[in-house]
């Protein structure tokens, strides 16, 4: 009997081999500044793919220079990013598995060293002399640590829908197999979704449905700029964890109305717009993802600590999710899905033939 996790998984005109996907995870390995992907990329991706994933997303990739969470994070903002994509795809698609982008903008998160910097004492906002920029958000209010950002004005944000249906045609045209969305982690769309951070009186705040009225003005022209078969995915933080925040029925009500602009499936993930305590164990945000999957009635992804074969069968078989993230297992293990595809006893047959003295897939 095939475990579920290793059946194969059908999107709109996209089917993966299995349901272990590898997550959007920020590499901070741009070199210059100029959000190009680079040779570090095209091993990294490629090598996740080898491991077995059924897919793998490229880690956030922004849609103009002012929304990269670092001078060291991916854009695509212009052809020559495009170009510089093509050869990312093309080593992931080799490997057997679909090749993910998700794009997005840091808002007032944005212009920081970066989380590798940051490890060494390098924390908040960039000075202009240390290379960072005016930061961006839906209201003037800061996350705690950083600088305070610029309210948007109508025209910018005219601008920004308009980038993000610019980007969503270049992933294509680089090769990209699906798209995701950030709108999750306290990232701008994030902020324009939650109270805490979006005080504005225009159309874009106030109500839950101006409040996502960004996100779906994003959604909706993606959706038009892309083959009307090609999965169109978001991700969200279906929790903040934080006493007046975005809640779980909330983001219920904000999937369905995305699901009426075209989105074909949720990547549910919790927290990162304020600090929070959140209890972590694993698996500990599949039961929002549960939740969604049930009420939204739309395909969900789980993702956190899912970092063994047993749990993550668990949570396909079980009808939690639909497909499983794994993301801090993959950079441990690239092999992952090759590992537990054995753990499991599952007999499958897309071990890398240069590896195949190493895999014993019989035992």
């Amino acid at each position: 009997m095939v475990s579920p996790l290793f059946e194969p998984f059908t999107l709109g005109s996209m089917s993966t081999r299995n349901r272990l996907w590898v997550p959007p995870m920020c590499q901070y390995s741009v070199t210059e500044g100029d959000g190009l992907a680079t040779a570090y990329h095209v091993g990294h991706y490629s090598a996740l793919a080898r491991g077995g994933a059924g897919a793998v997303i490229v880690e956030m990739t922004d849609i103009e220079p002012q929304g990269r969470i670092s001078p060291s994070c991916l854009g695509l903002w212009s052809d020559q990013h495009t170009e510089a994509f093509k050869p990312v795809v093309q080593a992931i698609q080799a490997a057997g598995a679909k090749a993910g982008i998700q794009i997005g903008h840091a808002g007032r998160k944005a212009s920081t060293a970066g989380e590798i910097a940051a490890r060494g004492g390098h924390k908040g906002t960039l000075s202009p002399q240390e290379g960072g920029w005016q930061t961006l958000a839906p209201s003037a209010i800061a996350y705690p640590g950083y600088d305070q950002p610029q309210a948007l004005s109508l025209e910018k944000i005219e601008e920004l829908v308009e980038a993000f249906g610019a980007a969503a045609e270049r992933a294509l045209a680089a090769g990209f197999d699906f798209i995701e969305i950030h709108g999750a982690h306290g990232y701008l769309l994030t902020q324009f979704l939650s109270p805490l951070s979006n005080e504005r009186t225009d159309e874009y705040g106030g109500s839950l449905e101006n409040r996502a009225r960004f996100i779906r003005r994003v959604v909706r022209l993606m959706r038009s700029r892309i083959p009307e078969t090609m999965p169109l995915l978001v991700r969200l933080s279906a929790s903040e964890f934080v006493e007046g925040g975005i809640t779980p029925e909330e983001t219920v009500q904000v999937v369905q109305w995305l699901k009426e602009d075209g989105l074909d499936m949720a990547d549910v993930s919790a927290g990162g717009n304020y600090p929070a305590k959140i209890r972590v164990f694993a698996g500990y945000q599949t039961p929002l993802a549960h939740q969604i999957r049930q009420q939204a009635e739309i395909p969900v992804a789980a993702v956190g600590m899912i970092n063994s074969p047993r749990l993550a069968e668990y949570i396909v078989g079980s009808g939690q999710a639909d497909i499983v993230l794994v993301g801090r297992e993959a950079l441990r293990r690239p092999s992952f899905a090759l590992e537990w595809a054995q753990e499991l006893k599952e007999d499958i047959d897309y071990y890398p033939a240069q590896y195949q003295r190493a895999w014993n897939t019989r035992r």
